[in-house]
């Protein structure tokens, strides 16, 4: 992950879905999708871009691996052999705001810090809902 001041949420969906919100949301043809993507807030032009990251949860069932150890030494085959461990990945999207000065938009000094976050809560909301990014194309390009 990139090193810099981000707004970063839990992605629900599917692969390549962000992708497509934000390519579809900004009519961008599959043009640059995901780095700075044009966008008007408070009358200036800040770009935006995105990146996606996995954290991968690992838990060890310990009680399965005792049962199979004391079966093993019984003389018996495990039963549980393969189930020790589970993995389990979640999926984020780190988004990054700059503007024409290439300054971040979330760092406490911007001016803008504050509606450039309720931009992307909005952003958001809006991909968490929207089904059909079809239906983006008949709303207002923000």
């Amino acid at each position: 992950m990139p090193r810099e001041t981000a707004f970063i949420f839990k992605d629900s969906k599917d692969a390549e879905e962000f992708y497509n919100y934000i390519n579809k949301k900004y009519r961008l043809n599959d043009i640059d999708v995901g780095y700075n993507v044009p966008f008007q807030l408070n009358g200036e032009t800040l770009y935006l871009s995105y990146h996606e990251a996995e954290r991968t949860d690992k838990k060890v069932n310990l009680p399965l691996a005792m049962i199979d150890a004391k079966r093993e030494s019984n003389g018996n085959s495990p039963l549980f052999e393969g189930n020790y461990s589970s993995r389990t990945g979640h999926w984020y999207i780190i988004l990054t705001v700059y503007d024409e000065n290439i300054k971040n938009c979330l760092r406490d000094k911007h001016p803008l810090k504050e509606k450039t976050i309720q931009y992307l809560k909005d952003l958001k909301q809006e991909y968490l809902t929207t089904q059909n990014y079809e239906e983006l194309l008949l709303t207002k390009k923000s």
